[in-house]
């Protein structure tokens, strides 16, 4: 017997074993999106520029309008067409449905004992049906209309005020400034029945209290480290633990002061319609935690205070890069409200291009561009695409109302588009979602689209609006600063000519609520 191939045998059955298990894995390996080749640890990380919607917009390009992008050691799915944004938001709206932290952002939720910040599960969904039914339904917001429509005109009389000072005549004012100060104060008289700043935008104490806790609230949420990213490097960069501890006290302490204040109020003088009143309200019935009332009113005031600010002052710079526009709205304003009173919300319905011009200025600058993260709670596919797990799922909104695929002129101001198609835009169409859509749809979208619409339907009926002496429509501006919500690089500066014969209709009528 020929021995002199037996050494060969084991060899070749080794070789077969190894092929085959190769085979395997190769056949049940994820199939990941395409995307830019990530460095060892860091993932993309480095690569990525400070406008992430605007990188990932110019990535899609290269690689299509679903990619993966490695944060560090976590992928990070970003899809950039409105066909994707329905697979995500829609048909696989269940399987994204929960929300990944960073912890900081754990910390400051209680885990997700928010809504932000919650899972997909029991708590998301009592959460979301105490906003649904109660918080945002059609009657709470209309009665609390007269302190929105309160602070609209605060805002008019403080622009008036400067305007018509001898030495600010024919000057330009920072519209930011102006729109701040209502935004502040709509969010917290809505949410804790309190206006902390007067009308000479002087804070009380519980005021200063307050912006200081937004602020350093903002500021520790920003200081994110590899340690997000990198999971097994965190020993390198601990949280600090005793600022976020400190931070999360201070918050409570004030939050708690307000609820108290108006347990005792309620006590006295019956039920308010302010949302704290409401959740305290409601505790008992939907069996909400001390911890859950607090997580949602932040909730709302960080949602809300900055993204109606940053969509007003776009709007307004578009305005004023398109004089034709703005001349269309105040026409139809006159038209329908006259020179005699001023603009109320019972009035939008006969605004059909101020509702428009709202659209347009939420398709062109939503404010949160690249929506929050989404993520996955099982393996899922997606354009026949594996996303594990785990991964995160971004939705690149900016990019979708800017697809010259799906929209005439793109880079158009262009009202007009929305009188040519009526387009949702609070989740059921999805090339235009400033809103979200699905399970994670913003459930404040009505309250946003009134504040809009009222402090844009003010601006226009009671100004003109001008760019400053020597400036031209080109030289404004129109970049973004890095963040999550897209505020003006370059805040706006245009001047301001009052349209009403009637100073009067100028003057704040305080209402108290």
């Amino acid at each position: 017997m020929d021995t002199t191939n037996l050494p060969l045998i084991p060899l070749s059955i080794t070789l077969i074993a190894i092929i085959t298990a190769l085979l395997i894995y190769l056949r049940r390996r994820p199939r990941l999106p395409p995307g830019p080749p990530p460095r060892p640890v860091v993932g993309n990380l480095y690569d990525i520029k400070p406008v992430r919607f605007r990188c990932f917009s110019e990535w899609a390009g290269t690689y299509g309008p679903i990619m993966s992008v490695w944060f560090g050691t976590t992928l990070n799915v970003v899809v950039s067409s409105s066909e994707l944004a329905k697979e995500v938001l829609k048909d696989n709206d269940q399987q994204l449905a929960d929300r990944p932290r960073s912890r900081s952002a754990a910390r400051f939720s209680r885990d997700g004992k928010d809504l932000i910040w919650a899972d997909y599960g029991p708590h998301y969904v009592t959460v979301r049906k105490v906003c649904n039914l109660e918080l945002f339904a059609p009657k709470r917001l209309e009665a609390l209309r007269p302190i929105r429509e309160d602070e609209v005109t605060a805002m008019v009389e403080s622009i008036f005020r400067e305007c018509t000072l001898p030495e600010k005549q024919g000057k330009s004012l920072v519209v930011k400034d102006h729109l701040a100060g209502v935004a502040f104060n709509n969010i917290t008289r809505l949410a804790f029945g309190k206006r902390f700043m007067n009308s000479a935008g002087v804070m009380d104490e519980q005021g200063v209290e307050f912006k200081a806790i937004v602020q350093n609230g903002l500021k520790l949420g920003a200081s994110l480290s590899l340690g997000e990213y990198v999971p097994w490097l965190r020993w390198m960069f601990p949280l600090n633990e005793g600022a976020i501890a400190k931070h999360g006290a201070r918050r409570d302490r004030l939050t708690k002061t307000i609820m108290a204040e108006h347990t005792r109020a309620r006590a006295q003088s019956g039920a308010k319609q302010h949302f704290v009143d409401a959740l305290l309200t409601l505790q008992s019935k939907y069996d909400l935690s001390e911890d859950t009332i607090i997580g949602l009113l932040w909730d709302m005031i960080t949602a809300g205070m900055d993204t109606t600010v940053i969509t007003v002052e776009w709007a307004m710079a578009e305005l004023v890069k398109h004089p034709r526009v703005q001349q269309k709205a105040q026409e139809e304003l006159d038209r329908v409200v006259g020179r005699d009173r001023i603009i109320t919300e019972a009035d939008f319905a006969n605004l059909p291009y101020l509702n428009c011009l709202v659209k347009e200025a939420l398709r062109l600058h939503p404010p949160t561009p690249l929506m929050l993260p989404h993520k996955a709670n099982t393996n899922v596919k997606l354009a026949g695409y594996d996303i594990p797990k785990g991964s995160n799922v971004h939705v690149n909104v900016w990019a979708i109302a800017r697809d010259p695929q799906v929209w005439k002129e793109p880079l158009e101001f262009r009202p007009e588009r929305f009188q040519e198609e009526d387009i949702d835009i609070k989740g059921h169409d999805f090339r235009v979602l400033p809103f979200g859509a699905g399970r994670r749809v913003c459930p404040g979208a009505q309250l946003g689209i009134y504040l809009v619409e009222s402090m844009l339907g003010h601006l226009l009926h009671q100004f003109k609006w001008d760019l400053p002496e020597g400036m031209k429509p080109e030289d404004v501006d129109m970049t973004e600063n890095p963040g999550m919500v897209t505020f003006m690089h370059t805040p706006l500066q245009a001047v301001a000519t009052p349209r009403l014969d009637c100073v009067d209709l100028y003057k704040r009528v305080p209402v108290e609520m």
